[in-house]
C-alpha cells in the first residue's frame, strides 16, 4: 500500500521547496518504501471542507515558502494533523505556522499573528528577526532524551537556515510551558526545534533539513518522518 504525504504550501520551486521531493525519495530508497507526495495550495484548505481534502493523506509536511496565499489554509492543515494524530513535519515557514496554530487553537491567543500577514504588534507571535538567518548554517544543541536527540543520535547538529522570521521572545513562555518540548536550541538559547508530546510524530524546525539530504546520506529527521508515515 502506497502512503502519501501532503505537502502544504504554494509551490514556487525555491531550493527549500524543490529539495523536499528529493529528500523523501532519498529516505524512500534507504527504507525500501515508495512514499508518494502531493503539493496542496493553501487556498484550497481555506474552506469548510479542508478536512475532506486532507483525509486521504498519511502524513503532512508544512513547507517553507511563506507568506502563503492563505494563512488560515496553512493553519487548518496543521490543526488537522495535530488533532487527528497524523504525522507532521514543519520546516522554516512550517515551523512558524505551527506556532500560530497552537497559539490560536490551544493556548487561547485567538488573535495570534504572523508579521508577514499582519501589522498587529500586540499579538505578533512570529516577528521579523533582528538578524536574519537567511543563507546561514549554525549549530543546534539537542536536548538529552528528546525525540530529536534520539533520531539524530547526537547532542549537536548543524542546520541550514533560510528564514527572516521567528518566534517573538515575548511569547516564548507559551511554548516553554505547553504540550511542546523545546528539543533544540542555539548557542543563545533560541528555540530551533519543537516537538509535541503524546503524538506519533509532530516536529517543527526553524532550520531546513531537506537541503542537506542526499541519496548517500538521507537526512535522519526526514527519514524518521517517512518511516512513521509508513508505520
Amino acid at each position: 500500500m502506497t502512503r502519501t504525504i501532503g505537502i502544504i504550501g504554494d509551490f514556487h520551486n525555491s531550493i527549500t521547496q524543490s529539495t523536499i521531493a528529493d529528500s523523501i525519495n532519498h529516505s524512500n530508497r534507504l527504507l525500501g518504501f515508495d512514499t508518494a507526495f502531493t503539493w496542496i495550495d493553501t487556498e484550497q484548505l481555506d474552506s469548510d471542507n479542508y478536512m475532506d481534502i486532507l483525509n486521504g493523506f498519511d502524513g503532512i509536511w508544512s513547507a517553507p515558502g511563506g507568506p502563503f496565499n492563505s494563512l488560515d489554509g496553512a493553519i487548518n492543515a496543521i490543526r488537522y494533523a495535530r488533532e487527528n494524530r497524523i504525522p507532521h513535519l514543519g520546516t522554516c515557514a512550517g515551523y512558524q505556522h505551527t506556532i500560530i496554530e497552537y497559539a490560536r487553537n490551544v493556548s487561547g491567543f485567538k488573535n495570534a499573528q504572523h508579521a508577514e500577514y499582519s501589522s498587529d504588534l500586540d499579538n505578533q507571535f512570529i516577528s521579523k528577526m533582528s538578524c536574519s538567518l537567511k543563507g546561514t548554517k549554525d549549530k543546534v544543541i539537542l536536548v538529552k532524551d528528546s525525540i530529536a536527540q534520539r533520531i539524530y543520535n547526537s547532542s549537536e547538529i548543524e542546520g541550514d537556515y533560510f528564514c527572516s522570521y521567528g518566534l517573538n521572545n515575548d511569547f516564548k513562555f507559551v511554548f516553554e510551558h505547553s504540550d511542546f518540548v523545546v528539543s533544540g536550541f542555539d548557542k543563545d538559547n533560541a528555540i530551533r526545534i519543537l516537538e509535541l508530546r503524546n503524538h506519533p510524530f509532530f516536529i517543527a524546525t526553524v532550520f531546513v533539513p531537506q537541503v542537506d539530504s542526499t541519496f548517500e546520506k538521507p537526512n535522519k529527521l526526514i527519514t524518521e518522518f517517512v518511516r512513521i508515515v509508513n508505520s
